[in-house]
C-alpha cells in the first residue's frame, strides 16, 4: 500500500519547567489519495504533530516519512516541491493583487500551475486584479488555499481551512477540497466542524494527550457507539441524574451536558416510551426533547469528555 504520510513513535518534548511532552509516541499512516482528518481537543498535540509533518518543527524522536522521504536527510527541498500548506492563519500582503500574490508563490516552485490556473481552481477569476486587503474573509481564505495549490502538490495540508467563514464560503471551500480529492490529491485536514469531517474525510484520527485514541472512517467510528440515534432531554427545575437512565431498555450510554441529559440509543422507538413513562412516574416535567442521528461529535465527546467545537487553539 502506498502512503503519503507515515510516522512511527513520534515524540515531541519541550524542556520547559515543568517539561511538556506534547506528542507521546504517536503512530499515523495516511494513504495516497485519501482525505484524512486529524481531530483533537485543546492541548492534544494536533498542531505540534502537523508542524512536524510539514517540516516546520523537528521531533524529539520517532520516524517521519512524507511521500517516501524524510526531513533532515538532504531531501527537504524535494519534499517542499511536492507539498502545499495552508496555515490556520495566513497573512498575505494586503497591497498585492490576487494575481500578484499567486505569481509570487508560484516562483517558489520549479513547476506547477500558472497563477491564472490557481485562480480558477478556487473560483476567484472576478477578483484577479483586486488587492488582497479588499477581499472578504472567505475570498482571502480561498486565496490562501490557492497559494497552497499553485505548486500543483501531491500532498496538501489544510489547517482549519473554514474556521470563521460564513456557511456559503465554507461550502465553496468544501467543493474545492472535493475537487482536489477527485484529482487524486492527498489531503490532511484539521477542522473544528464535525459535519465537515463527516462530509469530506475518508478517515479520521482523534488525537488526545499526544496519542491517537481512535482511527477509522466517520461511519465506522459512529458505529462503535453502539447506537445510531441520540435522545436529548431536559426536565424542569432539577437536571436529571443521567446515570439513572442507563437502566432503560435500549440505552447504550448516558451523559450529562449542563442541564441536558444525552442518551445514545440503538432503537429510539423502544427507549422513548420508557423514558416518558419514567419521567411521568417520577413526577418530573419535561421541558425539552429531541431525537437525532448520532454524529462524529458524539464519538469525540464519548472519548474525550469534551466538545471539539468548544475547544481553542492547541
Amino acid at each position: 500500500m502506498n502512503y503519503a504520510i507515515r510516522c512511527h513513535q513520534l515524540v515531541k518534548r519541550y524542556d520547559s519547567r515543568p517539561p511538556v511532552e506534547a506528542v507521546r509516541g504517536l503512530d499515523l499512516e495516511v494513504q495516497v489519495g485519501e482525505c484524512f482528518g486529524l481531530l483533537g481537543p485543546n492541548g492534544a498535540g494536533k498542531t505540534t504533530t502537523i508542524e512536524i509533518l510539514e517540516g516546520l518543527l523537528a521531533p524529539t524522536s520517532g520516524e517521519v516519512e512524507i511521500l517516501g522521504r524524510r526531513w533532515g536527510h538532504g531531501q527537504d527541498d524535494a519534499i517542499r516541491q511536492r507539498i502545499g500548506i495552508s496555515l490556520q492563519e495566513t497573512r498575505l500582503s494586503e497591497k498585492l493583487t490576487v494575481r500578484e500574490t499567486l505569481t509570487l508563490f508560484r516562483s517558489f516552485y520549479r513547476q506547477g500551475l500558472s497563477p491564472d490556473e490557481a485562480i480558477r481552481s478556487v473560483s476567484l477569476q472576478e477578483k484577479a486584479h483586486a488587492r488582497v486587503g479588499k477581499l472578504s474573509g472567505g475570498q482571502q481564505q480561498r486565496l490562501a488555499v490557492a497559494a497552497a495549490l499553485v505548486g500543483d502538490p501531491e500532498l496538501i495540508f489544510l489547517d482549519e481551512p473554514t474556521t470563521g467563514l460564513d456557511p456559503q464560503s465554507r461550502r465553496q471551500l468544501w467543493d474545492i477540497i472535493r475537487e482536489l480529492g477527485a484529482r487524486g490529491r492527498t489531503i490532511l485536514l484539521t477542522t473544528h466542524y464535525m459535519e465537515e469531517a463527516e462530509r469530506l474525510c475518508d478517515r479520521v484520527a482523534i488525537v488526545d494527550q499526544g496519542r491517537v485514541i481512535a482511527l477509522g472512517s466517520p461511519a465506522e467510528l459512529i458505529a462503535q457507539l453502539g447506537g445510531d440515534h441520540v435522545i436529548e432531554f431536559s426536565v424542569k427545575d432539577s437536571p436529571p441524574a443521567c446515570t439513572h437512565w442507563n437502566d432503560l431498555p435500549g440505552v447504550r450510554a448516558a451523559r450529562q451536558e449542563e442541564e441536558t441529559c444525552v442518551l445514545e440509543v440503538a432503537e429510539p422507538h423502544v427507549v422513548l416510551p420508557a423514558l416518558l413513562d419514567e419521567i411521568r412516574r417520577s413526577g418530573q416535567e419535561l421541558t425539552r426533547l429531541s431525537i437525532r442521528h448520532a454524529s462524529l461529535e458524539d464519538v469525540f465527546v464519548r472519548l474525550t469528555g469534551r466538545h471539539l467545537r468548544d475547544e481553542g487553539e492547541n
